[in-house]
C-alpha cells in the first residue's frame, strides 16, 4: 500500500480560512480543474516518519521550506487509487508566486519514445474552502471538513 504525507497551509480571512493548493502538472491535468487540485504532498517508505515526510514533501514539489507553526492533525483518507493519505494543517501565509516546483520525467506523448519534463505543481492558489472543496482530489475533501472543525 503507498502512502502519502503533506501539509496543508491555511490563512484566515473575512469569509474563513483560506487552503493553498497545487495544480498537479504534467499532460494529464493540463486541461481539468476539478479534481486536479491537491494537497502538497508526497509518498514515503514505512521507515519515514509520515510527520518528516509531509515537511520534506513541501520543500520538493513547493521548492520553499515547510513553515513552522503548530501543525493541526487531520488524519488520513484514502484514495480511489488505494493510497492512504496522512495530512497536517498549518496556519501560515505565503506567496504562490514564490514556487519553485519540483519537476518529475515521463515519456510523452505516450510510446513516442520521448522523455519530457513536468512540474509537480505547475501552480499554486489560495482557494476558500466552498471553492477548495469543487476542485480538490476528491478523496482529500475530508480534510477541508477536518480543517473547518478546528476553526473558529
Amino acid at each position: 500500500m503507498k502512502r502519502s504525507a503533506g501539509l496543508l497551509l491555511f490563512r484566515p480571512s473575512n469569509h474563513g480560512p483560506e487552503v493553498l493548493l497545487g495544480h498537479m502538472g504534467g499532460p494529464f491535468f493540463a486541461r481539468r480543474e476539478a479534481g486536479a487540485w491537491t494537497i502538497p504532498k508526497g509518498e514515503y517508505e514505512p521507515d519515514e516518519p509520515a510527520w518528516q515526510a509531509a515537511r520534506r514533501e513541501f520543500r520538493e514539489e513547493l521548492g520553499l521550506p515547510p513553515p513552522d507553526g503548530e501543525p493541526i492533525d487531520l488524519g488520513e483518507v484514502r484514495q480511489t487509487n488505494g493510497k492512504v493519505v496522512t495530512v497536517w494543517a498549518i496556519e501560515a501565509d505565503l506567496d504562490p508566486a514564490a514556487i519553485v516546483p519540483g519537476t518529475f520525467h515521463m515519456e510523452w506523448p505516450p510510446r513516442s519514445g520521448r522523455l519530457q519534463e513536468f512540474p509537480e505543481l505547475d501552480r499554486v492558489a489560495w482557494f476558500g474552502l466552498e471553492r477548495a472543496r469543487e476542485v480538490i482530489v476528491k478523496a482529500q475533501a475530508a480534510f477541508l471538513d477536518r480543517l473547518a472543525e478546528h476553526s473558529p
